[in-house]
């Protein structure tokens, strides 16, 4: 099958393991160019799946779930927080609303498409930390998550052909060692927390600040596939080996 222009090919089908509690944190299993149609999770026929995220994490996660975007649409919405909103609720609410503003833009896609968008929330205590866009931003996230324990949220939603709603919450806890100065400035020069959530990304260098984790690994680095997997299951989807289930 040729996909449109614009479209991300997959980078793996492989599935991920151990996503209930890890004790260090462990790398995405993705290979790039590795196919087994055996562990591919198809639409129902004649459907298709439109990703509202343009972010290349998510991209992965859902090649290792085993499902293949035939487009992906990045959703352009406001990510302000409401007045006293919670962590939960607020990630709900943003990937909610990212279907819906794919699917209000894409209107030819209401007939058979399933439309998904996810939200990541780092979150301390009930306060929601930013995507970081500065230096500033990054090093006061940093300085809040050192030497203690988070949460981060992840909202799913999945708007099934037809207007079925479908959506979940997947909770992890991080618990971050405590940060020396050096520690902090040597991530800041890595760059790499531009535009993550809390300023960290788990599945790069600031794997060695993780003590603990709890809960889905893949959930902290953008989606809880776990969960998105029976999502998809549960709306139709089924393995490309009709003989294979889901365990």
């Amino acid at each position: 099958m040729t996909l449109p222009k614009g479209v991300l090919h997959s980078v793996s089908n492989k599935p991920s393991r151990g996503d209930s509690i890890i004790h260090a944190a462990c790398p995405l299993l993705c290979n790039e160019g590795e196919k087994d149609v055996t562990t591919a999770l198809l639409p129902p026929d004649g459907c298709q799946l439109v990703l509202a995220s343009a972010s290349p994490r998510r991209v992965q996660l859902l090649a290792q779930a085993g499902a293949t975007p035939h487009q992906i649409i990045a959703a352009d919405i406001d990510e302000t927080a409401h007045k006293g909103e919670r962590p939960g609720a607020y990630a709900m609410r943003m990937a909610r609303e990212k279907a819906d503003a794919v699917l209000h833009r894409q209107l030819e896609f209401a007939q058979n498409t399933f439309i998904l968008a996810a939200d990541t929330v780092v979150a301390c205590g009930l306060r929601i930390l930013p995507k970081t866009e500065t230096d500033a931003e990054a090093d006061k996230c940093l300085s809040l998550l050192s030497g203690r324990q988070h949460r981060v949220y992840g909202g799913i939603c999945l708007l099934s052909s037809g207007g079925g709603v479908h959506t979940c919450l997947s909770q992890s806890k991080v618990g971050f060692r405590r940060l020396s100065l050096r520690d902090k400035q040597a991530y800041l020069m890595s760059g790499e927390w531009q535009g993550k959530a809390g300023g960290y990304a788990i599945q790069g260098q600031a794997a060695i600040f993780i003590r603990q984790i709890s809960g889905s690994y893949s959930n902290i680095v953008g989606l809880d596939i776990h969960r998105l997997a029976g999502m998809l299951m549960a709306g139709g989807f089924r393995f490309a080996d009709a003989n294979r289930t889901l365990t």
